[in-house]
């Protein structure tokens, strides 16, 4: 009699995501029956302790194809995977770690890794005949606030805004379905106000779906976004985001900042930020500064009081990283992007230790996403509260969005959507 749960098969391929840049998508098969499917994201705007992504080099697809990562896959992970228990999560991320025996997955790749990993947990999930949140978590319930991405800059566009993303959050909604027709409704406003301001081609979208006007100024863009939501008639139930990317605005010889053409030190951009909350109603800030700076996100932290600081780069969803900004009480949030880990179970751990103490986990994209929805089935099995996965246009965006709409009917009564509470979830 064949053992039931067992891995029979791996297999993984190269697909493309939404800028056309090759990825790795995994097939797990189980007693020759189910299979369970994912498809690694890829980031444009990376931290430098991001785990490495495996790509082939040279002059096919500009040296971003992914057949060595595949390779690994169909070998040397599926040599030693085939007959594993699919449920045991853990066990197989850590024989894939071991493995691998880098520290940041560099010998096999985090994306030929991670591949596996989730598409074991989705093989498991369809195995026990359970949805993926509720199989990670039978007690599910939290939907998340959106964190649209509605205006888009930094290394996401071609306009010269410094910041890589605007955006606002239908806090005061009372459902995610709403909040979602809100943002839509919302952005069906922004999109011709900024087209008659700014030209046709400012409506053209950036890397997450959002509208890039030909702005510097980052008080014209909020206000831009802002006269979009009053228009709707919304802006009692909205709160407004950023995330910065400081990193990518930081001169490690000048240890200055260029934010709107100007060079700002460390504190004079604690000042910027200080005016802008006294201006805006700005719930969230990710990445205020370099991915390095413990010191300076934990002043900024404190100086912000009531404000998510957000760490992305600073924190790469990496618990060692995190526990470095605990001891120092560095930013009070953490963004969760599987791939900057390489395993469902580290980014779990992580979200774990966030929780424990206090911070908050936003769920997030990657800017070269694919047509995968896996991230609204994590997000609620974490009951973090808040996604951010882009504007609501183009597939690879409105699928997780879709995704949660039919996590939501799934869950009826018993789900909570998490508006104001988004740190901390009821």
């Amino acid at each position: 009699m064949a053992h039931r749960n067992r891995i029979t098969a791996i297999k993984a391929r190269e697909i493309i995501d939404c800028r056309g840049t090759p990825t790795v998508q995994v097939d797990v098969w189980v007693d020759d029956v189910v299979c369970g499917r994912a498809d690694v994201p890829s980031g444009r705007s990376t931290g430098s302790h991001e785990a490495y992504e495996l790509r082939d080099g040279g002059s096919r697809y500009a040296g971003f194809g992914v057949r060595k990562a595949v390779a690994n896959v169909n070998t040397v992970i599926a040599d030693a995977l085939i007959g594993r228990d699919v449920t045991e999560q853990r066990a197989v991320d850590r024989e894939m770690a071991s493995l691998d025996g880098t520290a940041n997955k560099n010998r096999l790749g985090a994306n030929a890794i991670l591949g596996v990993s989730l598409a074991v947990a989705r093989a498991a999930a369809a195995t026990l005949n359970l949805p993926l949140y509720r199989y990670l978590n039978s007690a599910a319930h939290v939907l998340p606030v959106p964190m649209m991405n509605l205006v888009n800059g930094g290394k996401l566009s071609s306009n010269d805004l410094c910041f890589q993303e605007f955006i606002m959050m239908p806090v005061g909604a009372t459902s995610f379905s709403e909040a979602l027709r809100m943002t839509a409704e919302i952005n069906a406003i922004l999109r011709p106000m900024t087209a008659d301001r700014y030209g046709k081609l400012a409506i053209n979208v950036g890397d997450e779906g959002g509208v890039v006007p030909p702005i510097v100024n980052v008080r014209e863009a909020l206000d831009l976004l802002c006269e979009a939501v009053a228009r709707s008639g919304y802006s009692e139930h909205i709160g407004y985001a950023f995330d910065c990317a400081a990193t990518h605005l930081y001169d490690s010889q000048t240890g200055r900042y260029t934010f709107e053409g100007k060079n700002l030190t460390r504190d004079e951009v604690i000042r910027f930020f200080e005016h802008l909350v006294a201006e805006y109603p700005i719930l969230s800030i990710e990445d205020p500064l370099h991915e390095d700076d413990f010191e300076g996100f934990a002043e900024i932290t404190q100086a912000l009081e009531g404000v998510q600081i957000v760490g992305d780069d600073l924190f790469v969803t990496n618990k060692e990283r995190l526990a470095l900004g605990l001891q120092q009480n560095a930013a009070n949030a953490v963004l969760w992007k599987v791939n900057q880990i390489g395993t469902l179970t580290e980014a779990m751990e992580t979200a774990s230790m966030a929780f424990r103490n206090g911070y908050g986990v936003c769920v997030s994209e990657r800017s070269g996403e694919t047509e995968d929805p896996m991230i609204a089935d994590l997000v609620v099995a974490l009951d973090s509260g808040q996604i951010k996965t882009g504007a609501p246009v183009r597939s690879e965006r409105t699928a997780k969005y879709n995704r949660l709409l039919q996590i939501e009917e799934e869950l009826g009564s018993a789900a909570t959507y998490a508006g104001r509470d988004f740190r901390r979830p009821v």
